[in-house]
């Protein structure tokens, strides 16, 4: 663990760095940090777009950082106000080292972990669950156990349905709440709403929007995981069960255009509605990125939709660059000589962290 004297000798380093006022490049100045600094500068919350893979079956072992290649954040599921289960509670009985390890080998590659809270498993507004107390529980355990933040996966359906606003009140209190524990830019934290709590004049206290209106700035993405299975549908024009619930629709109503991350199950079976082709996903975000969101794609989940899913997905919009940290799967510029049979730079594709180009 980094102690706090440490953390913030490091952190007073990158600002002093990075405020230099000589004429020094970016990569001179960031190459000067320490490790720790480096580790510190990586902990900010990572920009749009968000690729994001879920996980709740029982596997062996964590994904490595080679076989999660094409997303940058990675799910646990899931945290509840009782303690860790799944593969949270994997995660929580691995020893120290061996997370240490594991998120050693994600920040390299730029993959975030965070864990994801409630699920259907738990109903907090209607079993009367203290949002403070809760949040102050939950960000304990995200601290704790080193993962980089918190997914606010609230599926109280009575209560959201039911009169008084009462879910939109909790959720409210309850990431103000994270908030304070769980610092923006040091700590990553996302709701999961299903995307029809966005319909406006629909709920008793004015679903998400209302949420979003208060709390909206303390929320770093949402995504929006829904029944539409066309481009149209899922885009522009929602259906009128669920009127003004598509992703620009959303947007419209007052929700960031960027903070909105389209969420989809991997597989038929892995949803009861809402799936769609990867390439046909492909295609709807390639039209929404035309028209200037960037907020990234969601996937319930892995291992069902592993890297080849979200490559297919990327494709169109984000396609997966050359360059890898890994360097076990793509080749690297030579250190010498010319740069024949390197693939040159493209202003369309998503370089893997770290990855530096120079130009001589």
């Amino acid at each position: 663990m980094i102690s706090l004297h440490s953390g913030l000798t490091s952190l007073l380093t990158i600002l002093s760095v990075l405020g230099a006022t000589q004429a020094t490049p970016l990569a001179d100045k960031l190459s000067s940090l320490s490790p720790l600094a480096r580790d510190v500068l990586k902990e900010a919350t990572p920009a749009a777009p968000h690729f994001v893979a879920y996980n709740d079956l029982f596997l062996p072992s964590f994904p490595s950082a080679g076989q999660l290649r094409g997303f940058n954040v990675f799910a646990l599921s899931f945290l509840l106000r009782s303690g860790a289960v799944d593969e949270a509670k994997k995660w929580e009985t691995l020893p120290a080292g061996q997370r240490d390890s594991i998120l050693k080998q994600y920040n390299a590659a730029g993959i975030s972990l965070i864990v994801s809270a409630f699920g259907s498993t738990e109903t907090p507004t209607t079993s009367n669950f203290d949002p403070v107390g809760t949040a102050n529980t939950m960000a304990a355990w995200v601290k704790r156990f080193g993962v980089h933040g918190i997914d606010v996966d609230y599926e109280d359906l009575q209560s959201f349905n039911g009169p008084g606003g009462k879910a939109e009140s909790w959720l409210i209190t309850f990431t103000r709440q994270l908030r304070r524990n769980l610092p923006q830019g040091q700590f990553i934290l996302t709701h999961a709403p299903v995307a029809p709590w966005f319909a406006p004049n629909r709920w008793s206290g004015g679903g998400y929007l209302a949420v979003n209106k208060q709390v909206g700035s303390l929320i770093d993405w949402v995504k929006g995981a829904s029944e539409y299975t066309t481009c149209p549908g899922l885009l522009t024009a929602s259906s009128s069960a669920w009127p003004q619930t598509a992703l620009f629709q959303i947007a419209a109503n007052g929700v960031s255009l960027n903070k909105l991350v389209i969420g989809k199950p991997a597989t038929q079976p892995d949803a009861t509605n809402g799936f769609m082709s990867p390439s046909t996903l492909a295609s709807c975000a390639s039209q929404a990125r035309k028209r200037g969101w960037n907020g990234g794609v969601m996937v319930w989940q892995w291992p069902h939709a592993t890297s080849s899913w979200i490559s297919t997905v990327r494709d169109n919009t984000w396609p997966l660059a050359v360059a890898s940290l890994l360097g076990d799967d793509s080749p690297s510029a030579p250190v010498s000589g010319n740069c024949d049979g390197v693939s040159e730079w493209s202003d369309s594709a998503e370089y893997d962290t770290d990855v530096m180009i120079t130009y001589k």
